[in-house]
């Protein structure tokens, strides 16, 4: 069996999409390796938005099974004030069972955001995601400085997950130095699941 590791995430203007596709690249580069790319719905501060089963672009749309059936997850969101975006929360509120059965336990994961500014939040965002994986005890992943691009970055790019800095206008095309900090953040989650899953049987 192929080891699955899910790339769990919300874009609006396609920068987040962007990343997620970067860290599946760096997924598969690992032998055994499949990357399952989900996206999420927008909602509504009124109500729930009723959206089709299937997105017009994108990955298609996360259930709860694309977690239980995992065997690591990297989690995206662009920011909003410093944190996640409204669905990405939405769907961690939505996996109470999860918690309770501890379907999660032991699970490596990693975390990556895009922001309108440098100084957009995109630290406290990661870290906000970080949290609700914790309770449900998974393995947090970040990206070391023995990683070149982590040093050398004058854009995106932080030892607590991939980013990128994607301008008011969410237009601003991605660094080769985030692209890299993307790729080596889905191998490490890869090495990692597959390393954790051979130990396990």
């Amino acid at each position: 069996m192929p080891c699955r590791i899910l790339v769990l995430y919300y874009s609006r203007t396609g920068a987040t999409r962007h990343l997620a596709e970067q860290l599946a690249r760096g997924i598969e580069q690992q032998d055994g390796a499949s990357a399952i790319l989900r996206s999420l719905p927008p909602v509504s501060a009124v109500c729930e938005a009723t959206e089709p089963a299937v997105p017009d672009t994108g990955a298609p749309y996360a259930e709860l099974e694309d977690l239980t059936g995992c065997d690591g997850l990297a989690l995206g969101s662009p920011t909003r004030f410093g944190n996640m975006a409204a669905p990405v929360k939405h769907f961690l509120d939505s996996t109470g069972s999860l918690w309770l059965s501890g379907d999660l336990i032991g699970k490596p994961a990693c975390v990556f955001t895009s922001t309108g500014s440098m100084h957009g939040g995109q630290e406290s965002t990661l870290l906000s995601m970080q949290l609700p994986l914790l309770h449900h005890g998974m393995l947090l992943l970040g990206i070391p400085y023995s990683e070149p691009a982590l040093g050398r970055t004058r854009s995106g790019g932080t030892p607590y997950g991939a980013s990128h800095v994607a301008g008011s206008d969410g237009g601003e095309p991605h660094t080769e130095d985030e692209d890299v900090l993307c790729r080596a953040l889905g191998r490490r989650l890869a090495e990692t699941a597959l390393a954790l899953k051979a130990a396990r049987s």
